[in-house]
């Protein structure tokens, strides 16, 4: 899967990074990933930055408004999440026990989209598109390959998704407690169990950017003022991963897949 022109009721659909300091964020996920980065105007409150490869999108930032930041909004890179009816999802999403944090609401002529915290305490985004289906890339190099939730309910969350957008899941091969979901035959991300190593870490879903050589890019992330939280390690039939923090503070995984062609 590269380039994409639409996705699946439920499938992830668009990333977007929400920042304290937009500014370096750009120079920061340029840098790292040979992105370009195009700023819309949305008045006074800033721009919105689009980033792009090879003219296919792959994500957005924007910078967190005051409000957000006294409610403790960290930076994150948050998850969009394909729907056909966002109105009827957002419903829905009330009913099997998440909270509906925004309603559902025009993005002008892009889509309709609302905000949403799951049971578990996860906020993520339900996308009705319109002109904009999502992101133009998907599992390609310099792109998100893979979108993975870390709860401590792995099996509420796995109900809830399972109920709201279709989700098919099965305990991954060899780690018996990591639940993989996916559509029509194709994975798409896991659901990943907390413990006491999380201590004080709300549930929370992430972003696995896919390299070619995982060291190189995470000594390189390191350069340009991120972190390496979680050291490179491996993870047999999967590949080598890490997870890094950029100079905010967001939190995302590198992953140098085992079989690119998967």
């Amino acid at each position: 899967m590269a380039v994409m022109d639409g996705y699946e009721q439920g499938a992830p659909c668009w990333f977007e990074l929400a920042t304290t300091d937009q500014t370096s964020a750009k120079q920061f996920y340029t840098q790292l990933f040979g992105w370009n980065a195009n700023d819309f105007p949305t008045g006074p409150a800033g721009s919105y930055t689009m980033f792009d490869k090879g003219g296919q999108q792959s994500g957005a930032c924007y910078t967190l408004e005051p409000s957000m930041l006294e409610q403790g909004v960290p930076p994150n890179w948050g998850v969009y999440f394909a729907v056909k009816d966002v109105d009827a999802s957002t419903a829905k999403t009330a009913s099997l026990g998440g909270t509906v944090i925004a309603p559902a609401f025009d993005v002008m002529t892009f889509g309709r989209m609302s905000v949403c915290r799951d049971p578990g305490g996860a906020v993520f985004m339900l996308w009705q598109a319109k002109s904009h289906q999502g992101a133009g890339i998907y599992n390609e190099d310099n792109a998100v390959c893979w979108v993975e939730l870390a709860t401590w309910d792995v099996p509420q969350a796995r109900d809830f998704y399972t109920n709201l957008l279709g989700w098919k899941t099965k305990s991954s091969a060899g780690m018996e407690t990591y639940v993989e979901y996916g559509l029509g035959g194709y994975p798409l991300g896991g659901l990943l169990p907390m413990d006491e190593n999380w201590k004080g870490i709300p549930s929370n879903w992430s972003i696995y950017l896919r390299v070619n050589d995982l060291d190189s890019y995470a000594s390189k992330a390191k350069e340009l003022g991120g972190a390496i939280m979680v050291p490179p390690f491996d993870v047999p039939n999967v590949g080598r991963m890490a997870r890094l923090t950029d100079p905010q503070g967001a939190g995302f995984y590198l992953i140098q897949l085992a079989n690119p062609s998967m």
